[in-house]
């Protein structure tokens, strides 16, 4: 059985996959939304923009599953600040909220500013005034940061579309594979190539400080970890031992990496310090241990192991070396991710003969199915807790799906033509 599950587990890591651009189709959204108009923002120039900064804002608010956005044709005046604002008429139409702006260039240089007013329409108040300003070329990301500043004020909770994901991919040509590690908004636009290999590239994972990544290259015909600054491109390679140098974590604080080592032997869990390389095994038994993740206070470990007959979760304490086992409902449990609370983790749990994206919340202990679909790996959580991407399997290719924390919101992120897999959600980024 451990040696099945460990060929299946890396069966999983290196099937081929393919790379195009990622499109977002909701499946399932909130039964009760908050409304808000988005009005479109006043714009004085005679050119035309490239971005169309209120829908970028209306796909962000929609796709989160918190918000249902009035649309266009139904606003019975477009207003651009407060002062032109009739409260009775957005109420008439059913809205919550209105955000209206004007969007002007500054002068002197290649930048544009928005100045924008969110109101509650209840009150009747203007609740958030806010400024941005941003290159022609990055209206988008402009956008993404109205989206943050909307999203944190109605709901309390950070915004986190202006995140980056992380995702692997790779394009066949004349019968080989180039394997990319894409780079893509959170929204999946925008992509770019971190690093391209015609070897298998897996497991990619993020610094706390956005800065660098992490993933395990297959480059030298043999796995080894490496960790990439991504505004140089400057690469390290920081193992490369016989056997297996897999799974490679990021403590909260950054100055360590947990990882999978088997040096020729039994897969372990270890930990690097990043300035020394020094190694420390910290759980270690006969049995297979594999996928670490820390604790957000990074006094501990999560990973999955077989050791009680079987894959479940399980927690090592750092200072001691305590482990105990979280998970003990159904026959697989793997691939934990804590929540940004410690509050809870998410995992992949069979259920049934199938693979399901899971959530266990330890003060019950219970686990609930938060996917549907039928070969569900690799969850990776948001960073404000909110929402959670996994890899999964649409149309007989491989896809990238998201779902709220609380499963009530669903969307797929289908690229144009092939599979994708293994995403990693990016810390809040500067």
């Amino acid at each position: 059985m451990r040696k099945q599950w460990l060929a299946a587990w890396l069966l999983l890591c290196v099937t081929s996959i393919a790379s195009a651009q990622l499109t977002i189709e909701i499946t399932q959204g909130n039964d009760s939304p908050t409304s808000i108009a988005i009005v479109p923002f006043s714009w004085a120039e005679r050119d035309q923009l490239a971005i169309n900064i209120t829908a970028v804002i209306g796909s962000d608010l929609y796709r989160s599953g918190v918000f249902s956005i009035i649309d266009k044709k139904d606003m019975l005046s477009l207003p651009d600040n407060s002062g032109d604002v009739f409260y009775r008429d957005w109420r008439a139409i059913g809205s919550e909220y209105i955000l209206v702006g004007q969007l002007s260039k500054v002068v002197g240089n290649k930048t544009l500013q928005l100045n924008y007013e969110l109101m509650d329409v209840q009150s009747q108040k203007t609740i958030l005034v806010g400024q941005v300003s941003a290159k022609e070329s990055e209206l988008r990301g402009l956008a993404h940061a109205v989206s943050d500043d909307v999203y944190e004020e109605i709901t309390g909770i950070a915004g986190a579309f202006s995140t980056k994901i992380l995702y692997v991919s790779a394009s066949q040509s004349t019968g080989q594979f180039v394997y990319r590690l894409m780079l893509s908004d959170a929204d999946g636009y925008d992509e770019s190539i971190v690093f391209e290999s015609g070897e298998p590239i897996m497991s990619p994972t993020w610094s706390p400080d956005g800065t660098q990544v992490a993933y395990v290259s297959f480059e030298t015909r043999k796995a080894a970890i490496y960790r990439h600054t991504l505004a140089s491109g400057l690469k390290e390679r920081l193992t490369d031992f016989p056997g297996i140098n897999g799974a490679p974590n990021w403590s909260p604080d950054g100055t360590k990496m947990a990882m999978v080592l088997s040096k020729g032997n039994n897969p372990d869990i270890y930990i690097m310090d990043l300035t020394s390389k020094r190694l420390t095994r910290v759980a270690s038994h006969f049995a297979i241990d594999t996928e670490p993740a820390w604790t957000s206070d990074g006094k501990a470990v999560v990973f999955t192991s077989d050791r009680g007959g079987k894959p479940q979760i399980y927690k090592v304490t750092l200072e001691d070396g305590w482990v105990e086992r979280l998970t003990f409902e159904g026959s697989y449990n793997a691939r934990a991710r804590m929540l940004p609370d410690d509050r809870g983790m998410i995992m992949v749990h069979r259920r049934k003969g199938q693979y399901h994206v899971a959530l266990q919340m330890f003060d019950t202990g219970r686990i609930y199915s938060l996917s549907k679909t039928s070969l569900d790996e690799s969850p990776t959580i948001a960073p404000n807790g909110a929402m959670l991407m996994y890899a999964t399997q649409y149309q007989k290719k491989g896809i990238l799906a998201a779902v709220s924390i609380d499963g009530s919101v669903k969307y797929r992120l289908p690229s144009t033509s092939s599979d994708v897999r293994e995403p990693a959600w990016s810390p809040f980024l500067d």
